[in-house]
């Protein structure tokens, strides 16, 4: 047994087969690539790694399995059962997300290839696949909870490690990525809500729920990742940052086809990347090196009801300022319905005295905010003769005329 200390869940314990696996050169490189890619060029200590989460998801896993079994001990045939299912959540946290390439999604942008496809051909590398099986796991099944398959015999794991609402992995960045860049609200109440996981019937089928003194948690996780969207992950300057990281990517992977086998992708990380760009004379990959601002945030506009004005706003901008200006827009369901998104599917599930009911109709604030939440963003390129002081006020114009 190996005790590795954490920031966000102290002391986390691997046995020697879960090492193994960790001390082999695909999990190493996520030392290599930020959790929060450019996030640290608007939040300076965020600079933790994919290969500290692995293990935070882990850990939170382990948590919650173990509340499992000590809540809803019929779910497990046997103590057999409860150590197979543990070991195949704990190998499937630490590897889901090996398929991940520098600084993460802005990469898949500009190479075009999902990480869940990579994590496949990663997978099957014998390196991987011979420390799986000696981990007394079978590699097929990790792929189908990695890649959220429907067709696992076990439905409750794939819930914890690629589902929709109550996953390990978002479990443990939203506490760690909110600890990197200190933002208060994006924490919540994890122990209260890993201690209120159940294992329910739907249809006649096992599905993780929420007992009903958890509600309360549940809707602090819900508005912690909120918070996180609109501090964070969709920060202006991240945005604006990831947008110039996608040119100088381009410009450094001019074929990006030659990255797709498996080697030759797994040989990029952060680090190479910087490299890359400082024998680069791009001016997309100096202002990443230098952090020099190419654009200039003009406008937001994050309610529903600001639509028209995004829309007019960004028209009469392009109108004068032609390709120099860019329509940031992202979009992002803070309460996930599952697999199929109609609202004739519950979300999670949450048992009171009265029965088990949608969390909708358990809290009146997850049922306000379940569905789309926007972010709308106008930046505009410094260039010369361009003001951006005088695009700002045209854009405030534009909004109080509406």
């Amino acid at each position: 047994m190996k005790r590795i200390f954490d920031p966000i869940h102290h002391f986390i314990e691997l046995d020697d087969r879960e090492i193994a696996l960790l001390d082999t050169a695909p999990m190493q490189r996520l030392r290599r690539l930020r959790q929060l890619g450019l996030a640290y060029l608007a939040f300076p200590a965020a600079e933790h790694s994919r290969f500290g989460h692995a293990l935070g998801a882990l850990a939170m896993g382990e948590r919650v399995i173990e509340s499992l079994r000590r809540h809803d001990e019929g779910y497990f045939a046997d103590e057999a059962d409860y150590l197979a299912q543990r070991r195949l959540l704990r190998v499937s946290l630490l590897l889901h997300d090996i398929g991940h390439g520098p600084f993460s999604h802005a990469c898949e942008a500009v190479l075009g290839v999902q990480h869940e496809e990579r994590t496949k051909a990663i997978l099957a590398l014998p390196e991987i696949a011979n420390a799986i099986e000696r981990a007394d796991v079978d590699i097929a099944a990790v792929v189908e909870l990695i890649t959220g398959d429907a067709a696992t015999p076990y439905p409750v794991l794939r819930e914890l490690v690629s589902g929709p609402n109550l996953d390990s992995d978002r479990m443990d960045y939203l506490l760690r990525d909110a600890y990197f860049t200190g933002v208060v609200n994006g924490r919540y109440d994890s122990d209260q809500l890993v201690g209120s996981l159940r294992i329910l019937d739907r249809a006649g089928a096992p599905v993780l729920g929420v007992d009903s003194r958890g509600l309360v948690a549940l809707e602090s996780f819900l508005l912690a990742r909120y918070m996180m969207f609109s501090t964070v992950y969709f920060h202006h300057t991240t945005r604006q940052y990831e947008r110039t990281l996608q040119e100088a990517l381009r410009a450094i992977w001019r074929d990006p086809r030659a990255l797709d086998p498996v080697v030759t992708f797994l040989a990029w990380d952060d680090f190479r990347v910087l490299d890359a760009m400082r024998a680069s004379t791009d001016r997309f990959g100096t202002a990443i090196r230098n952090r020099d601002s190419l654009y200039a945030l003009v406008a937001e506009f994050n309610a529903e009801a600001d639509s028209q004005t995004f829309q007019m706003c960004y028209a009469q901008m392009r109108a004068r300022y032609g390709d120099a200006v860019w329509a940031d827009s992202q979009e992002q369901l803070m309460h996930r319905l599952p697999l199929v998104l109609t609202d004739s599917k519950p979300t999670v599930l949450v048992r009171t005295r009265a029965g088990t009911v949608d969390a909708r109709e358990a809290s009146d604030l997850i049922r306000r905010i379940t569905g789309k939440v926007l972010w709308r963003k106008l930046f505009l390129e410094r260039k010369d003769g361009f003001e951006i002081e005088q695009a700002r006020r045209q854009a405030a114009e534009i909004t109080k005329a509406r």
